[in-house]
């Protein structure tokens, strides 16, 4: 196995990561983020098309979203969008851009943010351990076909594991740091 299957390990490890990362990001905390909306759907001339296509997405305050179309009869399409997404806001048209204001979270809204927090979180860690798994079987695999040694398995399976508490540690961080952000008032 050695360095290419330790590589692809850490690559693996890696998107879970980065898929825990966009999850987060699509979840509302009190402050505003253009992940909140950059991912919506309009139909835009007869094509699905991700709303951080067709324009660009500010953040002018920390509780306001601006989204202004690069075209400008797309707003109509922008606004119906939105208001299809269900995502708790109302889209406040001026003609030129529209504005979403966040409203201020609740204690048990964000209670059950942090609930929906940690799950995504174990979800991470699960899809992280089943890599380490998969990867040290393949080790076992590889030490019974006499590819490597019974050392070189202790070695390499130690090495798969420090990875591994590596990344769940870089979950919980990052989860943790979420928490806070979403606690915050």
């Amino acid at each position: 196995m050695p360095k290419d299957e330790l590589k692809e390990l850490q690559e693996s490890m890696d998107k879970a990561i980065d898929f825990l990362q966009n999850e987060y990001l699509s979840i509302r905390t009190g402050r505003a983020h253009p992940g909140l909306v950059s991912d919506i759907k309009l139909d835009y001339y007869g094509t699905p098309t991700p709303l951080k296509q067709i324009a660009n997405i500010t953040i002018p305050e920390s509780r306001t979203i601006q989204i202004a179309p690069f075209d400008r009869t797309s707003l109509k399409a922008i606004e119906k969008a939105i208001l299809a997404a269900n995502i708790g806001m109302t889209p406040q048209n001026d003609g030129a851009s529209i504005r979403l204001t966040l409203p201020e979270l609740t204690r048990e809204r964000r209670v059950e943010l942090t609930k929906l927090l940690a799950k995504k979180a174990e979800d991470a860690r699960v899809v992280v351990r089943n890599y380490r798994r998969d990867a040290i079987e393949s080790l076992k695999k590889q030490e019974k076909a006499s590819e490597i040694t019974e050392d070189d398995l202790k070695t390499l399976t130690k090495g798969v594991q420090d990875k591994t508490d590596a990344y769940v540690k870089k979950v919980d961080d990052i989860y943790k740091a979420k928490e806070k952000e979403v606690l915050e008032d």
